[in-house]
């Protein structure tokens, strides 16, 4: 691998993922603000978490996670758990996606996918991430790799 590359870049992978982190957070939140009544609304902002889950995930299985655990000592254990933390979102976003915004567990389902990913993020910017900004990886071209993969999905 070539050299790291300055992890304040924003084009850099991990700079991509907390970007993608935050804009999620955001949704949620603003869900978290909408009238119990409002079902288009709450609909709405669940389809616009779950495309950008999708995607996030989709970039992180595909790619990030992949050169994390060949390149990035002792982080293969959370690499596993965010495999396994994505399968249990993509459940939920399931069903969420079946539902209408009014039904009985709507709610309450977006709340768990919402403290799920709270976990999940906690866990890669507390853990997975400073290993991986200490690691020899190129996270310019991680990030440019994911950026075309992003565009077109």
């Amino acid at each position: 691998m070539t050299a790291k590359s300055d992890s304040k870049d924003s084009n850099d992978a991990v700079a991509m993922l907390m970007s993608d982190h935050r804009k999620v957070e955001k949704v949620f939140a603003d869900f978290e603000k909408l009238k119990s009544e409002d079902a288009t609304g709450k609909k709405k902002l669940v389809d616009k978490i779950s495309k950008e889950l999708l995607v996030h995930m989709t970039l992180e299985e595909e790619i990030f996670y992949p050169a994390v655990a060949e390149e990035v000592k002792g982080a293969k254990g959370v690499v596993k758990e965010g495999i396994v933390e994505h399968a249990g979102a993509k459940d939920l976003i399931k069903q969420l996606k079946a539902m209408k915004g009014d039904e009985s567990l709507f709610d309450a389902k977006v709340k768990v996918l919402s403290e799920q990913i709270e976990h999940h993020v906690k866990e890669e910017e507390d853990e997975m991430f400073p290993k991986v900004k200490k690691s020899s990886l190129d996270l310019a071209a991680l990030g440019k790799e994911m950026a075309t993969m992003k565009a077109g999905l």
